[in-house]
């Protein structure tokens, strides 16, 4: 959809398109992304249809709407908990912890036990491993993305939101991509960007 933001909300966004407008079900990521953007904007969407309902889910990148579909395939993950795990981490990191098991980073998650980050690693494992959509960039070890899971909920433990934290930790981490923090040093520096 290409059109005019009218209403933008952390879960929800409402585009102009030609006139009509279109309730958009949204990742914490895209509400980010859509921030920066002045008026109007290009939104990736999926519709999903059930026996009552049709709804339609946005999506700023497409390696976000890739993983949504990979992650609506596996039984008993919906649409919203797809978006919750997508507002969890970014695709790139999901993607980076399913190849590599580790179950640690997808239940610091909010909503993610143990056993449906299990499934998730068994089911999309190898189909991830191949599909060549995402970027390819050094994966983190999986050292790096349990410091980064551990400070994420931290980092919300001292009262930040979720949102807040992902963000000052991605800027921290983009800051020296190839380096390995410590879970302290994580913490110390992503608090630089949480009071701003």
């Amino acid at each position: 959809l290409k059109g005019a933001i009218v209403q933008l909300l952390p879960t929800e966004l409402v585009i102009d398109v030609g006139g009509v407008g279109y309730a958009v079900t949204i990742s914490e990521a895209t509400f980010e992304k859509l921030k920066r953007e002045n008026g109007t904007t290009t939104i990736l969407t999926y519709m999903h249809v059930r026996e009552d309902a049709m709804q339609l889910f946005g999506f700023a990148a497409e390696s976000e709407r890739s993983m949504f579909r990979s992650l609506i395939s596996i039984s008993g993950i919906g649409p919203k908990m797809a978006l919750g795990i997508l507002s969890g981490l970014p695709p790139q990191d999901i993607r980076n912890a399913i190849v590599s098991g580790n179950a640690i980073a997808l239940t610091s998650i909010s909503g993610v036990g143990k056993k449906t980050a299990e499934r998730i690693i068994i089911e999309l494992r190898d189909s991830l491993a191949k599909d060549q959509s995402f970027e390819s960039t050094v994966p983190p070890t999986s050292g790096q993305l349990t410091a980064r899971s551990e400070a994420l909920v931290a980092l919300m433990s001292l009262g930040h939101s979720r949102s807040v934290a992902e963000q000052a930790l991605r800027r921290v981490i983009a800051e020296s991509p190839d380096s390995s923090p410590s879970v302290e040093d994580l913490i110390k520096r992503a608090l630089r960007y949480t009071h701003r």
